[in-house]
């Protein structure tokens, strides 16, 4: 493990006014993407839309890096260069997903452990080779009446732990993901209660295998309302309990954190981004952004499988970026919207959720 280059990289990865575009969505998932689009999913079309994302005019003077899944990084452009190669010439980072899925867990129904320890290292030395320089490990916690139990918090975490240890062995920062699910009617005070657990066990998971938190990156879910809950928080209780949370629970030396989406709609990640950073209480960590669906969308519905729109959907994508720069800093208002920040918007997306 060379401690100076994960640290390197890690610090990169949080520069000043940068986050994160991930772009890692299963076959699955972004098929079903595209078919809301009536865009025909094939191994080319999904290429041609990574492409055009990743070679956005500007766009890493906000995106430091960018999540690719599996098919992804194998990909080449119309040149023939390997698309992580692509974005190393623009100066954004490659990284990549490495865990194979949230399954059901044995014993506690309704819950999920993710796979994808068995032959990690090997293709962490595989993913290094090709380019990446950081990997992504998601874990979903859900709320419930009865859940999650301990058994699912433990697991999950355990994975996360010996995950992380790979990537650092094998010279890639780990981003820990600890998903708690906006699914449910639950308050904004039962979810802080619950990602305040989750984060104290995966950060004792974390130092029982040895990890070394200069070189990781934490990727939270924000605390927030269940999306059926008949109270939705402000955006300003919303930071403020996130801070809260994060301060009893995630150790000062982390480098930084980089927020989750999962599923609000994109103005609104960008709002609580921002509302989070502008708070007075001491943050010992850079604190920014690794969207998925609140950098795509836009960019996604411009594009529309369209290759004439390729203009249009990376501009979309700047706009988003540019936007998410601007909160990682607290210096977003929603006149950066422009004519867009006069309409109303919904404050979550639909019910799948990114992989």
């Amino acid at each position: 493990m060379n401690h100076d280059s994960l640290q390197a990289t890690a610090k990169a990865l949080i520069a000043e006014g940068k986050g994160i575009l991930a772009a890692d969505e299963t076959v699955g998932t972004i098929t079903k993407r595209f078919e809301s689009l009536k865009i025909n999913s094939t191994e080319n079309s999904r290429c041609a839309y990574r492409e055009m994302l990743f070679t956005s005019p500007g766009v890493s003077e906000f995106i430091s890096g960018v999540i690719m899944y599996d098919e992804t990084i194998r990909q080449t452009n119309a040149r023939g260069v390997p698309l992580p190669e692509v974005c190393t010439r623009l100066g954004i980072i490659p990284g990549i997903k490495v865990d194979t899925g949230a399954k059901d867990l044995a014993g506690s129904p309704g819950e999920k452990i993710t796979e994808g320890l068995d032959g990690l290292r090997d293709r962490l030395t595989a993913y290094y080779n090709m380019g990446a320089r950081f990997a992504k490990w998601r874990a979903v916690i859900q709320i419930s009446d009865r859940h999650p139990s301990q058994t699912c918090l433990a697991v999950n975490a355990h994975a996360l732990g010996r995950y992380a240890a790979l990537c650092q062995e094998q010279g890639l920062v780990p981003i820990v993901e600890p998903e708690v699910l906006m699914d449910g009617p639950h308050s904004i005070e039962r979810c802080g209660e619950i990602t305040g657990h989750v984060l104290h066990t995966v950060f004792n998971a974390l130092y029982a295998q040895g990890v070394s938190l200069e070189g990781m990156l934490l990727k939270p879910n924000m605390v927030v309302s269940g999306k059926e809950c008949t109270k939705q928080a402000s955006v300003q209780k919303v930071a403020q309990a996130t801070l809260q949370c994060l301060c009893r629970h995630v150790p000062a030396a982390v480098p930084g954190i980089v927020f989750l989406s999962g599923g609000q709609h994109d103005r609104l990640a960008t709002a609580h981004l921002n509302a989070i950073n502008i708070l007075p209480s001491p943050k010992p960590w850079k604190i920014s952004f690794s969207y998925g669906r609140a950098l795509q969308d836009a960019a996604l519905e411009a594009w529309h499988g369209d290759n004439n729109n390729i203009k249009a959907g990376q501009q979309a994508l700047y706009q988003r970026a540019k936007c998410n720069g601007a909160a990682s800093l607290g210096k977003y208002t929603e006149e950066m919207e422009g004519n867009a920040s006069r309409k109303r918007m919904p404050a979550h997306r639909a019910d799948w959720h990114d992989d």
